[in-house]
């Protein structure tokens, strides 16, 4: 188990920040809007406001013509009033002189097709124009506010995602190849099997990036494109921030990561496992469509802990929630308004996963345009007594009880391996069930046990180090190097236990597979061998039998060539009925599991319950609860502050073995206590 529990103020900012997007730039003829926002900003008990995201058009409204003064007044009057800033860097929308002047900065999509200015992210990462006038900006940004002390971090554009096709991205793509390979075309051809279908390159001008009107099949190379668009989005922050760090090197810098919204997994078209190196802290935007009719709260609440855990794991330390709603978005298929209660819980939940904040997009409605409708703390009414701002004002006031909290983690003994490159490349693969691999959402399921029993899990990427832990998961692992099978068998070696599942070992870091079966080195610490995938209709049924019990299969099932591992569980029916579909293998002062078929949830309760059993897994603070109450930890050297959510409908009893003290009564609580509907207790417990 990790055990540094001190703190790490991520911000160097010793309260929880509470606030949002602020975007005057919109208001500058409307005075008296911008000073009614400074009474609002007090009332709502915010603190710290994102500027600039989207400003360029006002900071320089033509080219070489700078407007700051407006800036400036707004970040004194903000300070003035105690608040803080994060300072944007405006790139995430070009002004449209810029497209019209240089129109190399525009984006070229998959078809070859040259995109019109508009919209957002409409930019090339790779044009020499926007990267020298992105960093001309931020230069101009950095030396004119770097020492301001309401500077508390640089935010740096805004979401970064897409890809460009145009001549000097293919331009740069061939290079980032030539330097992959050591300039040698064979082992880019062998990597990409260029025979099949008569792809060999024979110079490096013929490669082009995927596209529709072209080559999308070769896999190899659909994986190299977006390993490649990962680095040249992060080339283009790093050209971003070179100001930043030469003339304000202590002042900390994000950008804003997302998530892919409808099953509310982490957004895929960028690698943050490699992002996450070059910041100092993340940050997210949660947008989940909490009351929707295809899943229930305590579901949703546990795919956020998910990626929560995730991105904390990604640096070991407190994030930052960059952008939520206070109420409803404008682009769910559905926007539904967060019912009264949801918002200070699903707040709260952040903060128990190890945010430093609550962040919201956006401070006050715009008046026009495609977000006019987006939740907001200030609506149209302007007022602050409508339900949301009070709400708000609620978040904020419970915010400043938890000064303590901030810059505190938690340990944890289980390890979830999430895998991007992974992800794109089964999500590539022409087999499987198109529709059905659904590889985050299968790590999720393997989550959902450990919540449930409010153990701490710790969701990390196959760089980082596996010996902190007592328990690895690595579900539908499909892309796996040599190198992390040797890490893998170390980790068991040395005492840890193994759980992998169908579908794992397939193919090594070029999408290719594995000849000989499975991996050798898999093979001698699972004790078997999986020699077929049965991919499943959806009216298919199959069930197997584990501790006397019977559960359903859906999706997929392996066919076990078994060797010296036990057989913990057996198929029910079809070809390969009564063979081994769950294993257990003791290998050196280690074990492993392998479950062969994609099990229904009741499964993984139980097989993991006996895991949590055999390996003393533990809950930092003991709760006796029902099913929809979360209890998330975060520690400090002399305190646990206990998190307790109710994320149901219906009330809910907890009960407390020992004594702790609730943090906003100071009433010491022991025994049972009933939680309303979505209602969150806070409290602590000295060591």
């Amino acid at each position: 188990m990790m055990s540094n529990l001190e703190k790490t103020y991520t911000t160097q900012a010793n309260f929880m920040l509470h606030g949002g997007d602020y975007n005057p730039d919109q208001w500058l003829d409307r005075p008296d809007i911008l000073s009614n926002d400074l009474e609002l900003m007090k009332l709502s008990h915010s603190n710290t406001f994102s500027l600039s995201i989207f400003a360029w058009s006002t900071l320089e409204p033509e080219e070489g013509i700078y407007r700051f003064e407006w800036l400036d007044e707004i970040i004194d009057n903000i300070f003035r009033i105690g608040g803080r800033i994060i300072l944007a860097t405006p790139s995430g929308a070009r002004p449209a002189w810029m497209s019209q002047k240089y129109p190399e900065v525009l984006r070229t999509n998959a078809a070859r097709v040259k995109q019109l200015h508009g919209g957002r992210h409409n930019h090339c990462f790779t044009s020499g124009v926007y990267r020298e006038k992105t960093q001309k900006i931020n230069r101009l940004l950095a030396e004119r506010y770097g020492n301001h002390p309401a500077l508390l971090m640089w935010h740096i554009s805004n979401e970064y995602g897409g890809e460009c096709h145009c001549e000097q991205c293919q331009h740069a793509f061939r290079g980032w190849l030539k330097q992959k390979y050591n300039h040698d075309l064979k082992s880019l051809n062998d990597a990409w099997w260029g025979p099949f279908w008569s792809h060999t390159f024979n110079d490096w001008s013929q490669i082009e990036s995927p596209s529709p009107n072209g080559e999308s099949m070769v896999h190899g190379l659909n994986l190299d494109w977006k390993r490649f668009v990962t680095e040249q989005t992060i080339s283009f922050y790093e050209n971003e921030i070179v100001p930043l760090r030469e003339l304000t090197p202590t002042i900390p810098i994000t950008t804003n990561f997302m998530a892919d919204t409808n099953d509310l997994i982490p957004f895929q078209a960028l690698d943050y496992s490699k992002f996450a190196k070059h910041l100092d802290v993340i940050s997210w935007d949660a947008y989940p469509a909490w009351h929707n009719d295809w899943e229930s709260t305590a579901d949703l609440a546990m795919k956020v802990g998910f990626i929560n855990d995730l991105y904390r794991s990604l640096k070991q330390q407190p994030f930052i929630l960059m952008e939520s709603t206070p109420s409803s978005v404008n682009w769910h298929q559905v926007n539904k308004a967060k019912r009264p209660g949801m918002h200070l819980l699903s707040s709260m939940q952040m903060v128990s996963h190890g945010s430093d904040s609550v962040m919201y997009f956006q401070w006050r409605k715009s008046r026009g345009s495609s977000e006019k409708f987006h939740g907001a703390v200030v609506d149209h009414d302007n007022s602050s007594e409508n339900r949301v701002f009070k709400e708000v004002a609620r978040v904020g006031k419970t915010l400043e009880k938890l000064v303590d909290i901030v810059g505190t983690n938690r340990p944890a003994d289980v390890a979830i391996l999430y895998d991007w490159e992974s992800n794109w490349a089964i999500n590539d693969a022409q087999g499987f069930g198109m529709e059905t691999k659904r590889y985050p959402q299968t790590l999720q399921q393997h989550y959902r046990s450990f919540w449930e029993h409010d153990i701490p899990v710790d969701v990390i990427t196959k760089d980082q180090d596996f010996s902190a832990y007592k328990l690895l998961i690595v579900p539908m692992l499909y892309l796996v190097s040599e190198e992390t099978i040797a890490r893998l068998k170390q980790f068991v070696a040395d005492g840890g236990t193994l759980v992998m599942t169908y579908i794992s070992g397939l193919v090594n870091e070029h999408d290719l597979t594995y000849l000989g079966g499975w991996h050798k080195d898999l093979q001698e610490i699972f004790g078997m061998k999986p020699i077929e995938t049965d991919t499943l209709y959806s009216s298919d049924k199959n069930y197997v039998k584990y501790r006397n019990q019977s559960y359903e299969l859906r999706d997929y099932a392996t066919v076990i060539d078994l060797n010296t591992a036990s057989t913990e569980g057996i198929y029910e029916d079809d070809f390969y009925a009564n063979t081994a579909a769950v294993t257990n293998h003791k290998y050196e002062k280690g074990q492993t599991y392998y479950i062969g078929g994609r099990m229904e949830d009741s499964f993984h309760r139980d097989f993991y319950a006996e895991i949590i059993k055999e390996l003393t897994l533990k809950t930092i603070v003991s709760v006796g609860h029902g099913k929809g109450v979360s209890v998330q930890v975060r520690q400090a050297p002399e305190y646990d502050y206990i998190f307790v959510m109710n994320f149901t409908e219906e009330k809910q009893p907890v009960s407390f073995k020992s004594s702790v003290k609730d943090m906003f009564t100071s009433k010491e609580i022991i025994g049972e206590v009933i939680l309303e509907k979505y209602e969150v207790l806070i409290v602590e417990k000295a060591k």
